[in-house]
């Protein structure tokens, strides 16, 4: 590549720093829809400013009705593109610093999105304006589109496609290096059941805000005193897994503390619903919330739910429960399923149907695997980017993850986070490096020039 490019993108370290700083401070989750604004006010905040700061450094761009934007380099009919997204996940807790502060500690900027996805969505940006300042002439046009729904429906993606001219090929920075060709399919559930008036009585239950992340912490109120108080220390004691309970008028209000993480990677993490679906089963509770127990309990293979597989391609499958709501004596859970790209997404569904008597599915949603071949000229074009700004091996790899990759006929999910960077995403105290943000630029730059430049 130009050695042009790198010096521009070194020199923009300071601008970078207080960019990433602006749309950091922004909490971009979705919220209830305003006119202008279907995901909310501050997600419109955000698409605003990002718009504005692409216009600043001579970008066309266009608004697609507050669903998203897109910032066009070059005026070629056909079009790369770059997918990437200003919604985040809710912060959480167990932050030791404000999530939406964007604080600078050494090289590391904290703060919900630095990781997922608007630091590594800036670094794409901050590559584009490299080269445009460069004035590397282009064959193809450039096309980055921020979308504002990717944590939730890709209702934003939707719309684009409605409203836009979707590019075929590109990629999406919003995942791993050196880089993700196959994606698993996904199959989601809700489902819901009466709570049962026997056994163990569960007062009050709401665990989880949405589906694709692991909760770090579930809290629930008993029917109980002291004695069951002694009970889940005994039963704490025996697991090893931190219980703490609290003896009120009310009940005995009890706390799972789990390892939270993103849904798609729970290798490592403790689901804090697991811990207590188990717990709850200990202590003598029946109905649905046995079920629960009996189908899910803190297993991500999905192994009771008669649901575990995998295939050499992509891996094994995995499933998390992210929510868990006791509400006017129902109970609503939901799955997440990533899901091996040779599985029958319909057999697993039945076999989830047969593993959870008693339970309606009030919603299902099954999405495709995603598979771009390892050989074609977009992968070993940027596999031959990422080798060439890190001296890294370069090879392709699957995930369960999913990314806007798959709404392109030709699309793969690329950096920014690479093989050694601590995984944070949806997590307390998530981060990135500004480093590493700047060495994703010239790797996207690198990329865009090997597709884009004449």
């Amino acid at each position: 590549m130009n050695e042009t490019i790198r010096t521009l993108i070194d020199s923009y370290r300071d601008d970078f720093i207080a960019t990433l700083t602006r749309w950091i401070q922004v909490p971009s989750v979705k919220d209830t829809p305003a006119p202008g604004a279907p995901f909310g006010s501050e997600v419109r905040r955000m698409l605003d400013m990002a718009i504005a700061d692409a216009q600043a450094m001579g970008f066309a761009t266009r608004n697609i009705d507050g669903y998203a934007c897109d910032i066009t380099l070059g005026d070629a009919p056909e079009a790369v593109a770059v997918l990437g997204h200003l919604d985040v996940v809710p912060a959480g807790d167990g932050w030791q610093v404000p999530p939406f502060s964007a604080t600078m500690v050494g090289d590391k900027m904290y703060g919900r999105g630095t990781s997922d996805d608007k630091g590594p969505s800036l670094a794409a940006l901050f590559a584009m304006r490299a080269i445009k300042e460069a004035g590397i002439p282009l064959k193809k046009s450039i096309r980055m589109i921020l979308g504002c729904d990717e944590e939730s429906g890709w209702e934003d993606m939707e719309y684009y496609a409605a409203h836009a001219n979707m590019p075929e090929v590109g990629f999406s920075p919003d995942s791993s290096f050196p880089i993700i060709n196959t994606e698993k399919a996904m199959l989601h559930a809700f489902v819901t059941a009466p709570v049962a008036s026997t056994g163990l009585q569960v007062k009050q239950l709401w665990t989880g805000e949405r589906v694709n992340v692991i909760p770090g912490e579930s809290k629930a109120l008993l029917a109980g005193d002291a004695a069951l108080a002694e009970k889940i220390a005994v039963y704490a004691a025996k697991t090893g897994m931190p219980y703490t309970t609290e003896v009120t008028p009310d009940g005995v209000w009890v706390t799972a503390e789990g390892i939270p993480g993103h849904s798609a990677y729970p290798e490592g993490r403790r689901n804090a619903i697991g811990m207590m679906l188990l717990l709850l089963k200990e202590l003598g509770v029946e109905g649905a919330l046995l079920t629960l127990a009996n189908a899910y309990g803190m297993e991500y293979d999905g192994k009771s739910l008669g649901c575990a597989c995998e295939d050499e391609v992509s891996g094994p499958l995995t499933c998390n429960m992210g929510i868990l709501h006791l509400e006017n004596g129902e109970i609503t859970a939901s799955l997440d399923m990533r899901v091996p790209i040779t599985a029958d997404l319909d057999k697993l569904e039945q076999n989830a149907r047969a593993a959870l008597p008693g339970f309606t599915f009030a919603h299902v949603e099954q999405k495709e695997p995603h598979h771009v071949p390892a050989e074609s000229e977009l992968v070993s074009q940027l596999l031959a980017a990422y080798h060439e700004e890190t001296g890294l091996p370069a090879y392709a790899m699957a995930t369960g993850g999913g990314t806007y990759a798959k709404v392109l006929k030709q699309g793969v999910a690329f950096g920014a986070a690479f093989p050694d960077d601590e995984d944070l995403a949806h997590q307390a105290g998530e981060y990135a490096t500004i480093e590493g943000l700047l060495t994703s630029a010239k790797i996207y730059a690198n990329s865009l020039i090997r597709l884009c430049a004449e």
